[in-house]
């Protein structure tokens, strides 16, 4: 089997909890470490992220071997854009862009370019993500590896909802198969470089008005759009320490404002905004018409919902309003170049 380069690349910010268990286990990859170039963006941290980093590199003869490159910005670009600035750096013919709070299993490069190299149609994979826990042994941070399960990637409903496949269940064997799915979730995808780069729309890979959250719901939308595969691989595994929505809404209301507690402002604001520019770039008008009974009684629901938990939401419609024109712009370009019909990608909304 050929063995081409692999990016790893990291945007990371304020990462000293993590860096040195995702670093160590990039060091730990059975995949020839010569054939792995690994690309960090500090994006402006104040902590201890880049000593710790300096350190592993002059310190560990296993990361001597690995092209390795540690760019420093005085700005926070954000998490993706920080990945679109990496990708000029970029020289493999496959990227990971691997958060920092995410540890790889020992053979995930292995795996995942024997199922990609075998399909030049395929765009991006997606790892079953195992979620990690946080525990503190003797004074210092450990991240417990468990059996359940973060995401399998992404799937959507009709009504234009996304949801993490499988979040919080334990693994029985139950999602052993390897299959198509409709996107690849941002915590530790792996794309086909050329695949990037046929997507870029108005010059970018990543829209530069996202900034954070909902980029790899657009993104991967988009590569459907495009005509890539995107494939779910069961023996390509890795362990994520999820921030946010660790346990299932379960249908109820008390439940999701459970969760919606959990969740930043900031975070659901740009959550609900990118969304809705997602909806708009990429969507065809027949589909987005065809459902569009379940749309709207999603949002009457959410924006109820909003008017009485969380009316600050509504500060969000300026800057929603104000995005319009440009999204509909890339619209434009989007759906010029798309190669599927609205039928071939309907069949992924639930």
């Amino acid at each position: 089997m050929a063995q081409p380069l692999v990016t790893i690349n990291i945007a990371v910010r304020n990462g000293e909890k993590y860096i040195p268990w995702c670093l160590d286990s990039v060091l730990k990859q059975s995949y020839p470490h010569e054939k792995i170039e690994l690309n960090i963006l500090d994006n402006n941290s104040t902590d201890n992220t880049k000593e710790i980093i300096n350190n592993l590199k002059t310190g560990n003869e296993d990361l001597s071997i690995t092209k390795f490159s540690l760019f420093e910005k005085e700005e926070n670009l954000g998490m993706w854009p920080g990945q679109e600035w990496l990708l000029e750096k970029s020289n493999g013919k496959y990227i990971i862009a691997l958060s920092v709070d995410v540890l790889l299993d020992s053979n995930f490069i292995k795996n995942a370019i024997e199922i990609i190299e075998a399909d030049n149609k395929i765009g991006a994979l997606q790892a079953k993500i195992y979620r990690a826990e946080p525990i503190t042994m003797g004074g210092n941070l450990k991240l417990k590896k468990t059996n359940t399960i973060d995401t399998l990637g992404f799937e959507i409903y009709k009504s234009r909802r996304s949801v993490n496949i499988a979040h919080g269940e334990k693994d029985e064997g139950q999602y052993s198969k390897s299959t198509e799915i409709f996107g690849v979730e941002g915590a530790v995808p792996l794309f086909r470089h050329e695949a990037l780069k046929n997507i870029k729309i108005d010059g970018y890979i990543i829209d530069p008005d996202f900034f954070w959250y909902g980029d790899d719901l657009d993104l991967a939308w988009r590569m459907n759009v495009f005509g890539w595969k995107q494939i779910y691989a069961p023996n390509v595994i890795a362990w994520h320490d999820r921030q946010t929505t660790k346990t299932l809404a379960g249908g109820k209301l008390k439940n999701f404002i459970k969760i919606r507690k959990t969740i930043p402002q900031f975070k659901r604001r740009l959550d609900y905004r990118n969304w809705f520019f997602a909806v708009i770039k990429n969507d065809y008008l027949s589909n987005f018409l065809h459902d569009l009974p379940r749309i709207l009684k999603r949002q009457i629901m959410l924006w109820s919902y909003f008017l009485i938990f969380e009316p600050w939401m509504f500060l969000e419609m300026p800057h929603i309003v104000k995005g319009i024109p440009k999204m509909l712009k890339r619209r434009r370009e989007v759906i010029k170049k798309a190669k599927i019909t609205p039928k071939d990608i309907r069949k992924w909304f639930k």
